[in-house]
């Protein structure tokens, strides 16, 4: 198949509707994975702090430093969170928090020990770009020094969180304080360059055009070109309660539609994520048909997508049959995707 350029991308956007789009999806899909598996991963969201400088606009989970509802976590909390998660079968945690003022590097690199010497068997899929990038510049650190202290600490691999649209227009809309997309990249391929797996992610829904969705796909295909480090692309759709954004929710029409165009761009990514937590599960399994081939996590927690009012859960056993009720073999992966059973 040809490369898709975005004006291509906007033609078969325009051209087709959600049928024809999922059709050309599934196909590229199985050509990619030509085995009916679906991949998921057992693991818990574990948000270490909700204090956060950055005050974006579409966050409805963070409190600003001061804020009585301000918390971070005690030792004792996140270790009786990782023994739960470990007891329910998991063998990774998503660790994020926020752009605290008073943590410094030294405070996240003694965390990530506790958590490795005291599991050493979980993988640590944590922090996030603009994480990484909040730290570096408190720090007076490359984001690469940053990058290569928290690895020895502990960190195993690190989410595509904070991307939203990389596309400083809109940013500057919805989280003026936050990384820009350029720094946003800059964080992903130093992680590459040190032989770090990373994932990608977009969240779309907050006003922005469609010009602008591609241009955030073009900008990670590039990257992924250059440095192949992203393992899976996940979109998911803005949920806007609770927010400070007044924009109507994205209809899952045309979230299928936007996830086979996904598919369709990102020819360099070969993993893409359905979105059960934004979409709900019966959508999730609409969405192995329209180019997804992973249903991402069993989300034994999770705080953000919460906050704003979305609250989809799925016990292990429920994710595997609803996979197997698509039509897919479900199979356990790490973050890298290597298969773990079977």
């Amino acid at each position: 198949m040809e490369r898709l350029t975005p004006a291509r991308a906007l033609y078969l956007w325009d051209m087709h509707d959600v049928f024809s789009l999922g059709r050309l999806a599934h196909q590229r899909r199985m050509e990619l994975h030509p085995d009916p598996v679906v991949t998921y991963i057992v693991d818990r969201n574990i948000n270490y702090t909700n204090i956060c400088s950055c005050g974006c606009r579409f966050c409805a989970f963070y409190r600003p430093p001061g804020d009585p509802e301000g918390y971070v976590l005690s030792t004792e909390q996140l270790l009786a969170k990782i023994q739960e998660t470990v007891d329910l079968g998991g063998y990774q945690i998503l660790l994020q928090g926020g752009m605290h003022p008073d943590l410094p590097l030294s405070w996240y690199e003694a965390m990530l020990r506790t958590i490795k010497g005291a599991y050493p068997q979980v993988a640590v899929h944590g922090f996030s770009p603009p994480e990484i990038w909040f730290l570096s510049q408190q720090e007076g650190r490359s984001v690469t020094e940053v990058l290569e202290r928290l690895r020895q600490a502990g960190l195993d691999s690190m989410p595509g969180g904070g991307a939203e649209i990389l596309v400083d227009a809109v940013r500057a809309r919805v989280s003026p304080r936050k990384c820009t997309a350029a720094q946003w990249l800059a964080v992903m391929e130093a992680a590459h360059a040190l032989g770090m797996r990373t994932t990608a992610t977009m969240m779309f829904g907050v006003g922005e055009t469609m010009a602008q969705r591609l241009e955030h796909l073009e900008r990670l295909r590039a990257l992924q070109d250059k440095t192949g480090g992203f393992t899976a692309f996940i979109p998911w759709t803005f949920q806007p309660k609770n927010t400070q954004i007044a924009a109507a929710e994205v209809s899952s029409h045309e979230y299928l539609r936007f996830l086979a165009l996904s598919r369709l761009y990102l020819d360099n990514f070969p993993n893409i994520q359905a979105s059960w937590v934004t979409q709900g599960p019966h959508v999730g399994q609409l969405a192995l048909w329209w180019g997804a081939n992973d249903f991402g996590s069993t989300m034994i927690e999770e705080n953000v997508v919460a906050a704003a009012g979305v609250h989809f859960r799925l016990p292990e056993p429920e994710l595997r049959m609803l996979v197997e009720r698509a039509g897919f073999i479900p199979k356990r992966r790490t973050m890298d995707y290597t298969i773990i059973e079977g």
